[in-house]
């Protein structure tokens, strides 16, 4: 038997743009607690996207966001000794943490001198709908279709 959900802690919304989406943003950016850090780096990345785009950056990072977003993925189910990959709808806060999780770690891996730039750079090519992050979201839909014939052993 589980024990009890761990209560959701309320995240305060950042000082600049006033989301509650930016501040998660932030802290999936941050290592090592380092949150001044992570919000220079976000909010320098925020004015590139201004300086390249001449779009607002909230927006852009909003829609970077939606196309990274995965809806469905697959889940391992054990069944009568075989495990299958089994398709299942991803929640709203887990489908945010992915998306927020793949830009961050997308970013890390590209070459751009300065973190700054590199999860701009990511960003703004999840905005065009394409870059690694929104591969892995293909991927993770691709693999969710394939297995679409198991999805009568959803629990």
């Amino acid at each position: 038997m589980r024990r009890r959900k761990a209560p959701e802690r309320k995240v305060l919304p950042d000082p600049k743009y006033h989301s509650e989406l930016v501040s998660k943003f932030i802290n999936g950016l941050m290592l090592e607690g380092k949150r001044s850090k992570a919000e220079t780096i976000f909010y320098d990345t925020m004015n590139i996207i201004e300086q390249k785009l001449k779009k607002d950056p909230l927006e852009v990072f909003q829609k970077a966001m939606d196309n990274v977003s995965p809806l469905l993925e697959v889940r391992s189910r054990r069944v009568g000794g075989a495990t299958y990959q089994v398709p299942v709808e991803v929640r709203d806060k887990r489908r945010r943490s992915l998306a927020i999780r793949w830009l961050v770690s997308y970013s890390r891996s590209r070459s751009e001198p300065t973190m700054a730039e590199r999860l701009a750079a990511e960003m703004m090519a999840a905005f065009r709908g394409e870059g690694s992050a929104v591969k892995k979201r293909e991927d993770t839909h691709k693999m969710a279709e394939a297995n679409k014939a198991f999805a009568h052993f959803r629990w």
